[in-house]
């Protein structure tokens, strides 16, 4: 809390007690219970506020899953890397091949068409496109 050990703590609080004084003590703790007690109220209201909201309570969310420690890019790497490539990456998606296409099974691709102009015909040129 703020870097305050606990020895630090109780020398503030006796100092905090001296400077209060005892005849105001009583009322200043009374201030000190009823804030503790709005902040609970307040804290309480959030949470049903977000579980109206949402439709979830808070104690049900895994938070280790949002940790983001977890997602190291070293590892994320690595697990990719090795991982086999016959699992599906998603229950919807295609099956990858079991094994790297070679030179006789790469489809072929299709013969690439140059047309050539004329000699002396002008370029096309579009004038709305510049």
């Amino acid at each position: 809390m703020f870097g305050i050990n606990g020895p630090e703590f109780i020398i503030l609080l006796l100092i905090g007690v001296l400077v209060i004084g005892p005849s105001r003590l009583p009322e200043y703790t009374q201030k000190l219970a009823n804030l503790v007690k709005e902040v609970r109220r307040m804290a309480s209201g959030a949470r049903e506020q977000i579980k109206e909201e949402v439709g979830i309570d808070i104690d049900e969310v895994d938070w280790k899953k949002y940790d983001p420690r977890q997602y190291d890019p070293r590892r994320i790497i690595k697990d990719a890397l090795l991982e086999d490539d016959t699992k599906p990456v998603s229950p919807g998606a295609p099956v990858a091949a079991a094994t790297a296409p070679t030179a006789d099974t790469k489809p072929k691709a299709p013969a690439r068409i140059i047309e050539r102009l004329a000699d002396g015909e002008a370029a096309p040129f579009d004038t709305e496109a510049t």
